[in-house]
């Protein structure tokens, strides 16, 4: 790299940290002051506070790193253009395509920094993050689903709740349906089940298991039965935000296993393995089209293509967001909605730099 490159990519990354040194001291100030009055009222220990913030930091950076980028790389290009520094460039014969090269150093190395936090070090702060808002800030909000529970526990065995308390571990109206192909085997019912934590059993209320033979049904009643089976207690209700916080390695092993289980929550899963390698991507992305738009001198200077930035990002984030949630309540899959915002704006950002005055 010549001097322009080590400039600009120095440039880059620093002014990156900066806006990240902006704002999330500004956010740990307005989620405190939002929750200050629930913190106090409830007595929590300072230390955990601080450790809660520590981790709420490690989440907003990771969950708005490619808006952080998107706004560092409008302003510090905004003041080349303004300073009359990239026209220098372009006057002395230098292409658009080598001024973009320390650019995308930049977001490569920003990139693999991204795709390694956020498969190995977001996820514990994410776990940590939740756990506190859910314990202390959060209200009635239930960090699980724990109504009609359906769970497929194997190839040959099945179980319904209507719900499942993880307070006292205790489930009503149990049913566990086993089969051999598509002929059952056996059925087991009871009123509410109990999973007892010395003895690591169950515990079934108004027991009652109904064999199926070619020529008759076994019928077995009991009032109370002490039971094991294939599968734990945390299989009943995972957390809502149980995906998000596995390193990657444990999360394919977890959606494997849900899927085998027959999980309804399959598709959020998959949401949130596929976003751990499009974000990284989206970094690209969003540096071109931050580019793009500021390496224009306009009047109103770098205030005008802040604004303008905003609104772009803000788009972006708009699309990311509403094919999420389509993933989740559509037909649409999840591998689509996770990428196809990238890819809208992999074509604008391509269109924009090859339109961008030179």
């Amino acid at each position: 790299m010549n001097k322009i490159d080590k400039y600009i990519l120095n440039k880059y990354i620093s002014t990156f940290l900066l806006i990240q040194l902006l704002f999330i001291p500004i956010a740990i100030v307005v989620n405190l002051a939002e929750h200050v009055d629930k913190l106090i009222a409830k007595e929590v220990p300072i230390g955990e506070i601080i450790n809660h913030y520590y981790n709420f930091s490690i989440y907003f950076s990771s969950s708005l790193l490619p808006l952080f980028l998107f706004l560092a790389t409008t302003w510090f290009t905004s003041k080349l253009s303004n300073n009359s520094e990239i026209v220098a460039l372009y006057s002395s014969g230098i292409s658009l395509k080598r001024i973009l090269k320390p650019y995308m150093i930049g977001s490569f190395i920003i990139a693999i920094f991204s795709l390694y936090s956020g498969m190995y070090i977001v996820p514990e702060s994410t776990k940590n993050y939740n756990d506190f808002s859910y314990k202390y800030l959060r209200g009635n909000k239930k960090a699980i689903d724990s109504k009609n529970i359906f769970r497929k526990i194997n190839e040959r065995e099945y179980i319904f709740l209507t719900q499942f308390n993880p307070k006292n571990n205790v489930g009503t109206n149990f049913t566990l349906e086993n089969f051999e192909g598509e002929k059952m085997n056996f059925k087991i019912s009871a009123s509410s089940i109990r999973f007892l934590e010395k003895s690591n059993k169950f515990r079934l209320n108004n027991f009652s298991k109904r064999t199926i033979t070619d020529s008759i049904d076994i019928i077995y009643n009991k009032r109370s039965l002490d039971t094991i089976f294939d599968f734990k207690v945390e299989d009943l209700t995972p957390v809502n935000y149980i995906a998000e916080s596995l390193i990657y390695s444990e999360l394919i092993e977890f959606i494997e296993n849900e899927k085998l289980k027959g999980s309804a929550n399959i598709d959020r899963y998959l949401v949130a393995k596929y976003k751990k390698w499009s974000i990284p991507f989206s970094i690209f992305i969003l540096t071109l089209i931050a580019f793009a738009v500021s390496s224009e001198k306009r009047r109103g200077g770098t205030g005008v293509n802040l604004a303008f930035g905003i609104v772009v990002a803000m788009v972006y984030v708009f699309f990311d967001k509403i094919f999420g949630v389509l993933a989740l309540q559509s037909d649409l899959s999840p591998i689509i909605a996770v990428w196809l915002p990238n890819i809208i704006f992999g074509l604008l950002s391509i269109f924009l730099v090859y339109n961008a005055k030179r």
